[in-house]
């Protein structure tokens, strides 16, 4: 094949969605090139770009069809670019077929064999998928999340379900486990422990002096205990909330962030230990494994190979006697010596190929007063001292870390052995990183800092905090982390695969309202101005134990913006000109009759008939709507809706040749205002608030079609007898459904 022939290879398949480096490869197959060539030329995408799902199927096609099949090749791959073949199942079956069609296909047994124009319903996957799941109950119950991966396999082999669309099957099955046996919890962390299921059992890992293994055991009666890293840097992250359920999911505890559902069976900070720490560095300096060092920073540097990674050489003070360095670190804490002026370093070995090594800095001169004791010391001790004897002071089993933290583990273990402590087991997992947004404690503070976002808080933030505002609940987040499992290799997360999580979790949780975003008032001309009706409104359907609700209906209406068009067109059920719609809950149509315009041309009222039992006909869809009632307060006035992008444009802003800082979102934050919501939300706000202690952000519902909202701390709800409506602030925490393009922006 010329090089010529090659490149044209390359860009035909280039068509069909291959990437330029997959197309190279796929050319250089001398069995699958030409079959994939002909399947193109067969489908008629010689010049036109297709459908990446098609060009998918093609190649699906192209790479598995056989030698008894391949004489119908022109058949499938047309049967497939005219959307006839779906999926690769019914691929798959097509090949099959066409093994025993020796002559011409006969298009209806064809078409019946591979499932064409069969269409399977959300309502018929929903039944079969809740027999399927009442036939397996007791597994699900015993098993929990363990047996998802088996009764999702089974569920793909229900027979009147062999062509539904595997993620619908996913979807539903997923939903109905979920209200079966509740969202993931902390039984179900084993379930992808991963790494985690290779740590020893406690008193497996050994000690320099058996005794000490056998003290740990008797203090701690061979229970798992771990520990959320002392005294966190600053505001907590969703990488946090993974180490949080990383340790104490791990550990079988409950309940070291409140908000997430953990408590820890107790407390401590470093500086409790501070004496115990400074008496084991006497020890340490007694047994010839530290000693005090009067270099500079930019010395120690120098000997530990530089910025060229050179020769590395001992400090010339490594060898001063014994009592001469016990002399140098009293004098130390008594205060004797400037900041940086002399260190203890811990006696390690300068040539090891690890740099955790290289006679780390025990203790340091500091004249800062410290948050908890003061200014009782003006010596501190180094994250690398403390780290591995705060763990041995307080049992711990397992000391779990992220990755970064692996070649500190021979100088954790070092430190241990050399004072003879109980030494726990250090083992490091993947990070949790998100596309879209930043960890950087240095990153996040520049951009509150620097007046970019609005505060830690801030809900286009991924600290805690900002979560907790945005109104994601701590259940989603939870689930989602677990379900990450637990691994060795580092990744990054889509947002929409944690934007999954919240919106499965609100959808079996919170009530359903009615929210007009960008309002339209509507005026039903062929009713008196003092017409009245109530309908009762269910706050969510198919769900009695969230209650109900009476709305008022009247003259007066407003609907969203986007349910009408001037012009209508076939494939348009909403409001239009002449034409008529249901309003959800209500039990006749309106028609649209006349719009008013102002003398731009904006539309600013519709005039509209309420339909009788005359004139009743089922609408092809039904429409959210507020009313006008002085006697209800109705509709109630929000002061602001907050929708939240992705605060980066990137997957990965600090990729940015500019600096992260110009990979911003300008429309990370749009802000609508004016907009109207049912009377239904008082009664929402006035139980959840009563339940929750005046926790805003614990106010969430659906807004139908529109999305998951919460209430902001931004709203004033001082008054509620009065003008308390006049400041409500809504945060949307997720839209009902995925946005595809939300992660490749």
């Amino acid at each position: 094949m010329t090089d010529n022939n090659n490149s044209e290879l390359i860009t035909l398949f280039q068509k069909i969605g291959l990437t330029e480096q997959r197309a190279k490869d796929t050319a250089k197959n001398k069995k699958l090139a030409p079959t994939l060539e002909s399947t193109i030329i067969e489908a008629g995408f010689i010049q036109n770009v297709c459908d990446k799902s098609v060009g998918a199927l093609l190649y699906t096609l192209a790479s598995t069809v056989n030698k008894d099949a391949s004489h119908h090749l022109g058949y499938l791959a047309r049967a497939i670019s005219n959307n006839k073949l779906k999926s690769s199942d019914q691929v798959a079956a097509a090949i099959k077929f066409a093994e025993n069609s020796k002559e011409e296909i006969n298009e209806e047994e064809f078409n019946k064999a591979c499932g064409i124009g069969v269409v399977i319903s959300h309502e018929q996957i929903a039944t079969s998928i809740t027999t399927h799941l009442e036939t397996n109950r007791n597994i699900l119950i015993k098993e929990r999340y363990k047996s998802l991966g088996s009764l999702l396999a089974k569920a793909k082999q229900i027979p009147e379900l062999r062509w539904a669309n595997g993620v619908d099957i996913k979807n539903e099955l997923e939903k109905q486990v979920i209200t079966i046996i509740g969202p993931k919890d902390e039984r179900d962390l084993v379930v992808k422990e991963g790494e985690l299921s290779k740590l020893h059992k406690p008193g497996g890992n050994k000690q320099i002096k058996p005794e000490l293994m056998e003290k740990h055991l008797k203090e701690t009666g061979g229970k798992v205990i771990t520990r959320f890293p002392p005294e966190p840097n600053g505001y907590l992250h969703i990488g946090h909330a993974k180490a949080i359920n990383v340790n104490f999911g791990y550990a079988k505890a409950h309940n070291a962030v409140e908000w997430l559902g953990f408590t820890p069976y107790k407390i401590t900070y470093s500086s409790d230990y501070f004496d115990k720490l400074y008496n084991l560095a006497i020890e340490l300096i007694k047994r010839d494994k530290a000693y005090a060092c009067s270099c500079t920073p930019e010395e120690m540097h120098e000997m530990r190979g530089g910025d060229s990674g050179g020769e590395r050489n001992e400090c010339i003070h490594r060898n001063r006697p014994i009592e001469e360095s016990l002399i140098e670190f009293q004098k130390m804490k008594e205060g004797r010596y400037k900041e940086g002026e002399v260190t203890l370093r811990m006696k390690m070995d300068m040539q090891s190929g690890n740099p955790q090594f290289w006679d780390l800095v025990a203790y340091r001169v500091l004249y800062t007063p410290h948050h908890r004791t003061g200014d009782e010391w003006c010596i501190y001790p180094t994250y690398d001292y403390t780290h591995c004897l705060c763990d041995s002071f307080e049992n711990i089993t397992h000391s779990l870390c992220t990755l970064e933290f692996r070649m500190s583990r021979e100088s954790y273990y070092w430190l241990c052995d050399a004072v003879e402590v109980y030494k726990p087991v250090q083992f490091e997992y993947n990070r949790l990183n998100i596309k879209n947004t930043i960890m950087s404690k240095r990153k996040i503070a520049k951009l509150v800092n620097d007046d970019y976002v609005k505060g830690w808080d801030d809900p286009r933030l991924y600290t805690l905090p900002a979560l907790r505002r945005r109104g994601v609940p701590p259940e989603a987040i939870n689930g989602f982390v677990q379900d990450l499992g637990v691994t060795t290799s580092n990744s990054t997360i889509q947002v929409s695969r944690f934007e999954k999580y919240v919106r499965d979790y609100l959808d079996l949780h919170v009530p359903r309202l009615m929210i007009i975003v960008n309002p339209i008032k509507i005026v039903l001309e062929n009713l008196p101005n003092d017409y009245f009706e109530e309908f009762v409104v269910p706050f969510k359907p198919k769900d009695p134990a969230m209650g109900e609700h009476k709305v008022p209906f009247g003259k007066i209406i407003y609907i969203d913006r986007s349910d009408f068009r001037e012009h209508d067109s076939p494939d348009y059920f909403r409001l239009a000109m002449g034409k008529s719609v249901g309003l959800l809950h209500v039990p006749y149509s309106i028609t649209c009759i006349g719009v008013k315009k102002d003398d731009k041309g904006n539309i600013i009222q519709l005039s509209c008939r309420y339909e009788n039992e005359s004139d009743k006909k089922k609408p092809k869809t039904h429409i959210q709507w507020v009313a006008e009632s002085i006697k209800h307060d109705s509709p109630i006035r929000l002061h602001e809706i907050r929708i939240y992008n992705n605060l980066f444009v990137s997957e990965n802003p600090t990729a940015h040749p500019n600096g992260f800082l110009a990979d911003i979102n300008p429309n990370s934050l749009e802000i609508t205002s004016n907009s109207l919501a049912e009377i239904g939300l008082r009664e929402i706000f006035s139980r959840t608030l009563k339940n929750s202690k005046n926790e805003f952000e614990s106010v969430r519902f659906q807004a139908i079609r529109v999305g998951y909202f919460c209430l902001d701390k931004d709203s004033n709800l001082d008054d509620p007898s009065s003008n308390w409506q006049d400041k409500i602030v809504l945060n949307k925490i997720v839209s009902l459904k995925e946005d595809p393009k939300k992660d490749s922006k």
